[in-house]
């Protein structure tokens, strides 16, 4: 891609994000104005302002800490460790009553949900892209001795239910509690019980769930039996020179089967090659469907020129997956349940005594920012991001009605605390337990973008690897034909 168009990606990016937080603290704003709150600054991100600007008696500024905004409201709870010293002493300022004070805070979430109708009214006419993929259970990959392949799982078989809970995804897709992963991952027991259907025969394997091991400086590993969905084995890309080119395989060519066996994913063909990586270099029969043809390809790989000391391959560089999509069009109110759910259900997750999930594996402003790089980057990612942006404003309105000191359901909870005892809290007792938890908040986004940073700059080094070079040299290559023979 050029700079030009990485450069249209973060100014999309950068609109979007600031959408969602900008509806979000407008909602505080015009609820203070109705409820006549003195309004000192009204803010985007948090930390020293970069950029401010005094209109009538209030700034708007922009922050240098991507991750949230704030109306500063100094006859509310102040946050001195974010908003910075009030200009006007407190006690100049008249009381506002505990009622306008919730009217204010809750405003900002009703502004992000009512942000994530109009996004989902928008997805519901536009459509979002969906696949086969999405609504199945179908494994495509078992890794050979891991927990799914001790228990008996395959490739080709439907997973029905995980611990006797029913799946209708792989990945989540709609609800969490939908997908196989979730159910996977959540599991608290010794073994995870997957009932599934082979030929036509329901059977049920109890796996041993692992931890994949990490570094210091990456997310610890949730629970997995080490399985993959079914995709189609479509072929992207082919390296000039590889064995694959000079078998005449081209882009969009599917891959059946391989040594006459159905394949559901392609990681059966990279997995016959990583072991051919310290052994017996053997040819592959590819069984190739390309239009209405299906033909045999018997294709040994061979050592690239580059990288040095690179293992055996056939030269297949990249896989489209499943690309047959259409456009499916859930209702408003049932994304907005759907998203909802999943907040739902990852708090539950978190606060599982026996449960896996921590806030290590919360994402933050980074990882917003990375999916949305990534989508707008996709040719029809545009519709996934009006669908992502119902989710993330749902989230948004939710979390932020957590009764925790700095979210809104904070200042809630200290107004209804105010209105049983007939007297607010006091200011500086106020003040500084506001100031606390705004430090706990800045610490934890801290904590989560680091991981988040790291995830984005290990996946952004993998894309630049050393290119795949063969020579011009030919090796032998043997074709034989099945049912039609190639065009």
């Amino acid at each position: 891609m050029t700079n030009l168009h990485y450069l249209v990606i973060a100014l999309e990016v950068l609109f979007i994000f600031n959408l969602i937080i900008g509806v979000h603290e407008l909602g505080h704003f015009l609820a203070a104005k109705w409820r006549g709150l003195k309004i000192e600054r009204f803010a985007i991100w948090f930390g020293k302002p970069v950029w401010k600007k005094k209109v009538n008696g209030i700034e708007y500024a922009l922050g240098w800490i991507p991750a949230g905004g704030y109306v500063a409201l100094p006859q509310m709870a102040t946050m001195e460790a974010i908003e910075g010293k009030s200009e006007a002493p407190e006690d100049v300022l008249p009381n506002v009553s505990a009622l306008d004070k919730i009217i204010v805070a809750f405003a900002g979430p009703l502004f992000s949900l009512l942000l994530a109708f109009v996004f989902a009214l928008v997805v519901w006419k536009v459509g979002k892209p969906s696949n086969e993929g999405d609504n199945s259970t179908v494994i495509g990959w078992v890794q050979p001795g891991g927990p799914a392949w001790l228990a008996g799982l395959r490739a080709g078989d439907q997973i029905l239910e995980v611990d006797g809970h029913p799946v209708k995804n792989f990945l989540p897709t709609g609800a969490l509690s939908d997908s196989v992963k979730w159910r996977i991952i959540t599991s608290t027991g010794p073994t995870v019980a997957i009932k599934y259907l082979r030929n036509n025969q329901e059977a049920t394997a109890y796996a041993v769930p692992t931890n994949v091991p990490t570094k210091w400086y990456e997310r610890k590993s949730l629970r997995q039996i080490l399985v993959d969905a079914a995709s189609k084995a479509t072929i992207l890309e082919v390296v000039s020179n590889s064995p694959a080119d000079r078998a005449g395989l081209k882009t969009d060519d599917e891959v059946t089967a391989l040594d006459g066996h159905p394949i559901f994913s392609p990681d059966t063909i990279d997995y016959a090659q990583q072991q051919m990586s310290n052994g017996v270099v053997r040819p592959l029969t590819l069984t190739i469907h390309r239009g209405n043809d299906f033909f045999d390809r018997a294709i040994t790989p061979a050592r690239p020129a580059q990288p040095v000391g690179a293992p055996p391959i056939l030269g297949i560089l990249s896989w489209k997956g499943d690309t047959n999509f259409m456009l499916v069009h859930p209702a408003p109110m049932e994304q907005i349940e759907a998203s909802a759910s999943q907040i739902f259900n990852t708090l539950g997750a978190l606060f599982e005594p026996k449960g896996q999930i921590g806030v290590q594996q919360l994402g933050g402003a980074v990882m917003i920012i990375r999916v949305y790089s990534n989508l707008f980057s996709d040719m029809d990612g545009w519709r996934r991001v009006l669908w992502f942006s119902v989710v993330l404003n749902v989230n948004l309105a939710l979390l932020n009605m957590l009764p925790l000191p700095v979210l809104d359901g904070g200042h809630i909870t200290l107004s209804l605390i105010e209105i049983i005892r007939r007297k607010p809290v006091s200011a500086k007792l106020m003040n500084r337990i506001q100031n606390g938890f705004a430090m706990l908040i800045i610490g934890f986004m801290l904590y989560i973008g680091f991981f988040d940073t790291g995830d984005w700059l290990r996946s952004a080094r993998a894309d630049r690897e050393q290119p795949v070079v063969f020579s011009a040299n030919p090796n032998p290559i043997h074709a034989s034909g099945a049912g039609s023979s190639a065009p």
